[in-house]
């Protein structure tokens, strides 16, 4: 009997079982703790991102970074699947090796066989226990095996319906933000036909905030999934509504100040606390998104449409003021999965032709 090989496989086969629940089953606070699966991200993230800025092509490095999420979701449920494994193989063959095979032959080899046939309940019958210790820990890793595929069965289902319900307002930002999405199309857009419009595009808005919010912290892995569509992403969809909602609080003169004062709040607290998940200290960006130059072209992109932008020493002041609230956050998060943030304003020479969209 090896009692160091049963110590280092039973403790390898507890943090695997914990970690495995704790990111299938358990509803997790927000936390800066180590886990096994962060480690695991951190590991497959930073060869695969390095891979992909090597790609000189726009597309071919979407189609590259596209991959990573649904296939790091396979190797993270291989990778606890293999580790189970060769833990309990570990254990039986710490154990001496207590089994009986056709050939007569045992040894690590045929131990990690048995423990393979017996994750996955297979029932094959050519390698089978002799002692009561065997035979127990023999039903114990089958037990465990059945478990496991049942929960990743469950999971995976999950993983898509919380995609799937995220990418739902962001195919809307075609029509309603431009793509790329920017702040100034979706003022422009909205503001026909009174306040009433805007207001209730910034409640849906603080809704799918606020499911954001929910379905990234118990599922991180989705900040990893992409969008079906060019120029879309979770990201650029989130700062745009942080956008939209610091112009209408602190510039925007007559507009829906408390709804976006909401709105503001929860999807401010999503990119903080994603940042946490994550394991992210806000970046100060690098250049200006909003430059003098390109904050006269806002201007005057909004006057054509009648929406008045306050111009005075304090208004611009809490413009500047609440910006940095959010975007050394959104910056961490456009670094680490690799999606460009979003302009305020329309490049120039882009018509507006979202009416005739297919």
């Amino acid at each position: 009997m090896r009692l160091w090989a049963i110590a280092v496989a039973t403790l390898l086969i507890l943090i695997i079982l914990w970690d495995a629940f704790q990111t299938i089953v358990l509803s997790r606070r927000v936390s800066r703790r180590f886990r096994l699966t962060r480690g695991f991200y951190l590991l497959l993230w930073t060869p695969w991102s390095a891979a992909a800025k090597r790609i000189s092509s726009g597309r071919g490095r979407e189609n590259l970074l596209t991959v990573f999420g649904p296939l790091s979701l396979i190797l993270l449920l291989a990778f606890w699947a293999f580790s189970l494994i060769v833990s309990f193989g570990l254990l039986q063959w710490a154990l001496g090796s207590q089994l009986t095979v056709p050939n007569g032959v045992t040894g690590f080899g045929t131990d990690l066989y048995m423990s393979g046939t017996n994750f996955f309940t297979l029932g094959l019958g050519d390698v089978t226990p002799r002692t009561t210790v065997a035979r127990a820990l023999t039903v114990l890793e089958g037990g465990i095996g059945f478990g496991f595929l049942a929960l990743v069965i469950g999971y995976l289902p999950l993983i898509s319906q919380a995609f799937s319900r995220r990418e739902v307002c962001i195919s809307m930002l075609d029509a309603r933000a431009g793509s790329p999405p920017t702040a100034v199309q979706l003022l422009r857009r909205h503001c026909h036909d009174g306040d009433e419009d805007l207001r209730a595009v910034l409640r849906d808005w603080e809704s799918w905030s606020a499911e954001l919010l929910e379905s990234h912290i118990s599922f991180p892995q989705l900040c990893f999934f992409r969008s079906q569509h060019n120029n879309q992403s979770w990201v650029a969809a989130l700062t745009t509504v942080l956008d939209v909602c610091c112009l209408v609080i602190t510039r925007m003169k007559g507009g829906p100040v408390p709804t976006a004062r909401l709105t503001f709040a929860l999807a401010r607290h999503a990119v903080v606390d994603l940042c946490a998940v994550l394991n992210l200290s806000p970046i100060q960006p690098p250049a200006d998104r909003l430059p003098p130059a390109e904050g006269k072209r806002l201007e005057s992109f909004l006057s054509e449409v009648g929406v008045r932008l306050l111009a005075d020493e304090t208004s611009v002041a809490e413009f500047a003021a609440l910006r940095a609230t959010y975007e050394p956050y959104v910056h961490a998060l456009s670094s680490r999965v690799m999606m460009p943030l979003p302009e305020w304003v329309p490049p120039e020479g882009v018509e507006e032709r979202w009416h005739t969209m297919a």
